[in-house]
């Protein structure tokens, strides 16, 4: 086999990318020992079959709120194997951002077969309530980011789930944890669901320190790849960038794999210092000012670039456009005309938040613009996106 396929990347390093995913829930939760036991404190009595809890999670983007709450609810099972048959379903409110959709995630998890047709809302809560009753268990219900349901759909979703046993002969059906980075989001509840959720029931995450988030570098280094493959000092550093943008493990994770990728490319099975660069990948140099201080259109615009960057090297400003369009959706906005939508590109590009480049259009004789974000996170930009706009600013 010819040497030069040594060059892209032959497993010197990398064993397996699965602990470099964000949906992936460590064994153990780095610095969050105090945090876990409040939410223990909050599920207290669960063991009882006839109980059902609440809580609410909120802290900034990479704060480990929805590792959290699947690690809790996977010990959770363990800790109560024999005395009560727990279950618990995890359902992002971003991808699944009405109460239907809901619904019928929850139901899907229980029961593949059932029909998704021909219900009410308060019909097919009632069949998740007797199919949680018939099997015995006990549902914990995790509803992430789940300020973008009230948000679009109110809270009625919530209050109903909260009531799923009232009036019954039996109950403790379903607890709830209800997941978000908007520390303002108890104030979007009607009352009667702010006094069943309890205000006592609010953990909020603080972002994470430097030692943190070496020590979660390390844990996913160590999951991940080969042994004896990198330095302390090179996860010391990725540790350093990623508190000074805000302590987000998320961007601590993505710079771990950038750096794994970078090294694995040129040959090398191990990773050095200079292949982390933050400057090339991160928000780091971008101060929070600067994303605070745009229109609101532009940060509709910039989100929407971002969500597609995510997984994407870049996107055209055809396809800008449609993600724009969704995202005004999303916030019920209207969006503007094709030269205004343009213009706010061309405002990101000026402020070194977006590049572009001209390229042909497969369409017609016209040239499109190919976006990208060199520079920038896409993940933790559109955090700090999704925070404002939600708070209207």
């Amino acid at each position: 086999m010819p040497d030069y396929l040594d060059r892209i990347g032959a497993g010197k390093i990398l064993i397996s990318s699965e602990p470099l995913s964000f949906d992936w829930t460590p064994p153990i939760l780095i610095g969050r020992d105090e945090e876990l036991g409040d939410l223990a404190a909050m599920f207290r009595g669960i063991e009882n079959h006839k109980v059902s809890k609440r809580a609410v999670i909120i802290g900034n983007v990479g704060s480990g709120k929805t590792v959290m709450a699947r690690r809790f609810c996977m010990d959770v099972i363990n800790k109560l194997e024999g005395k009560r048959k727990i279950k618990f379903v995890h359902i992002n409110c971003r991808n699944h951002p009405s109460s239907s959709q809901i619904i019928q995630q929850i139901i899907q998890s229980l029961d593949s077969g059932h029909p998704d047709r021909g219900f009410s809302t308060g019909e097919l809560i009632q069949s998740i309530r007797r199919n949680i009753r018939m099997h015995e268990h006990h549902l914990i219900l995790i509803l992430d980011e789940v300020d973008v349901l009230i948000r679009r759909d109110s809270s009625d979703l919530i209050y109903k789930l909260l009531r799923i046993d009232e009036g019954k002969i039996d109950s403790g059906t379903i607890s709830l944890i209800l997941v978000s980075q908007d520390l303002s989001i108890f104030n979007l509840f009607e009352k009667a669901i702010k006094s069943r959720l309890g205000e006592s029931n609010i953990l909020r995450l603080e972002s994470y320190k430097s030692k943190d988030l070496v020590a979660i570098t390390k844990q996913r280094y160590d999951a991940s790849c080969k042994p004896n493959s990198v330095e302390d000092l090179v996860l010391e550093k990725i540790g350093k960038y990623a508190e000074d943008s805000g302590g987000d493990a998320r961007m601590a994770i993505e710079l771990l794999e950038a750096a794994i990728s970078r090294a694995e490319k040129d040959g090398r099975s191990e990773l050095i210092l200079e292949d982390v660069r933050p400057s090339e990948n991160q928000s780091a140099s971008i101060e929070p000012s600067i994303i605070h201080e745009l229109g609101k259109h532009e940060k509709l615009v910039l989100l929407g670039i971002c969500r597609r960057l995510k997984s994407a090297d870049n996107i055209s400003s055809g396809d800008a456009r449609k993600m724009y369009e969704l995202v005004c959706e999303e916030f019920s906005v209207a969006p503007r005309g094709y030269t205004t939508f343009w213009k706010h590109l061309k405002s990101l590009e000026i402020g070194n938040l977006v590049s572009s480049m001209s390229s042909k259009s497969n369409i017609g004789r016209g040239r499109t613009q190919i976006i990208s974000m060199p520079n920038l996170l896409p993940a933790t930009i559109e955090g700090n996106l999704v925070r404002d706009l939600f708070r209207g600013e």
